[in-house]
């Protein structure tokens, strides 16, 4: 039977494209609401983003994690803001903590003005390079039996022997995103999901292709299971879906598109040099409407700020829209809303189980047993 993970994502305050951030920058009360919303609506996973101006995201897993049963945590993280190692130890901790209930989402960093905040003037390939071996470090410092050294481009370290290990064995699960050449490389190499935006099919079935090629090229065997990423539009009927896919659309022109996903304006450009925007963008010069459900004009009116395009329609069409990409071999679905907390309900009530009633049904029947 094939299985399909689920992800959502949570954050300290209500906040997206079309909801202005307002309250404090850390709301526990939120935090513990997205928290509940994933929990008691099936999700496997949530997703905790990254930017240089938003809370630190691992200490935001550990407060979720401690306010939840079963909920998985997907951390993302910049490679190169602290030492291999020293990443290694915390979500190496947190994953004892919690259980085995953490995993890291690399981002080697697609905004260059971004990266400067933080104090990182390197270029992108240089970021990928040592995003490469940061990841080496990283992996061996939660595997290797024995201690030692690492003398790199950008690394050189001694004598790394930690106590603590991740609970998960052999180690943390390693998302990773990114749509240039640079990122298939890299992702290939060490990502065991490797994570995409929301494209056509004919588009993520060519990237799924470049991916796995990429990891074969670093001589693996298992190849990295394949997440896309949607923001479904759900409403009773399709023309209601529509109708509320429309307001928003509109909500997000009448702020000028700045409203970043949940960062505010801080990574909105309107010419985004990140390969995974440039692409969201040239689908959307294509045509607003692709294949059953993919409509690509909310990714346009954000100049394709992060994860953008949309799936309209009702739950019976939404999740066969989804089912379409799970059949490309796509195995993680990360879905979020533009209603953050309301949209997790929803999904969790009327999607989630259709896609997977639909995958139980076609399993063989001693799969199923």
């Amino acid at each position: 039977m094939t299985t399909v993970e689920f992800i959502g994502m949570i954050g300290t305050r209500v906040v997206s494209e079309i909801h202005p951030a307002s309250g404090p920058p850390v709301d526990p009360a939120v935090v513990r609401r997205f928290v509940d919303a994933h929990e008691q609506g099936g999700f496997d996973k949530v997703l905790v983003g990254h930017s240089a101006s938003t809370p630190d995201g691992l200490q935001v897993a550990a407060y979720g994690a401690s306010h939840s049963e079963r909920l998985g945590f997907l951390v993302a993280h910049r490679p190169g803001f602290v030492a291999p190692t020293v990443a290694a130890r915390s979500f190496a901790t947190l994953d004892q903590l919690s259980g085995g209930r953490v995993a890291m989402h690399v981002i080697s960093g697609g905004n260059d003005a971004d990266q400067r905040r933080d104090g990182d003037h390197l270029d992108k390939d240089a970021r990928y390079r040592r995003t490469d071996e940061y990841l080496d470090i990283v992996t061996r410092t939660w595997t290797s039996p024995t201690p030692f050294d690492h003398d790199g481009e950008h690394y050189h370290l001694e004598d790394v022997s930690p106590d603590v290990r991740p609970r998960q064995q052999p180690c943390i699960p390693i998302y990773f995103g990114g749509s240039s050449p640079a990122a298939y490389r890299v992702g290939g190499k060490h990502a065991d999901v490797f994570a995409l935006w929301g494209e056509p099919l004919a588009e993520t079935a060519e990237q799924i292709v470049a991916v796995h090629e990429a990891a074969r090229q670093a001589g693996r065997t298992t190849l990295p299971r394949i997440s896309v990423s949607f923001r479904p539009i759900l409403g009773a009927t399709e023309e209601q879906a529509w109708a509320r896919a429309h307001d928003i659309r509109d909500r997000i022109l009448g702020t000028g598109g700045a409203a970043g996903s949940f960062t505010g304006t801080r990574m909105h450009d309107r010419t985004p040099a990140n390969v995974g925007s440039q692409r969201l963008l040239a689908a959307a010069d294509r045509g607003e409407r692709h294949d059953r459900a993919l409509w690509t004009a909310t990714a346009a009116a954000t100049g394709a700020a992060g994860n953008s395009t949309a799936l309209v329609g009702t739950p019976e069409t939404v999740a066969a829209a989804l089912l379409d990409y799970v059949d490309l071999g796509v195995t993680t679905l990360l879905i979020r809303g533009y209603d953050p907390i309301d949209d997790a309900v929803a999904y969790g009530r009327d999607l989630l189980p259709l896609v997977r009633a639909e995958l139980a049904r076609r399993a063989p029947a001693g799969a199923q047993a």
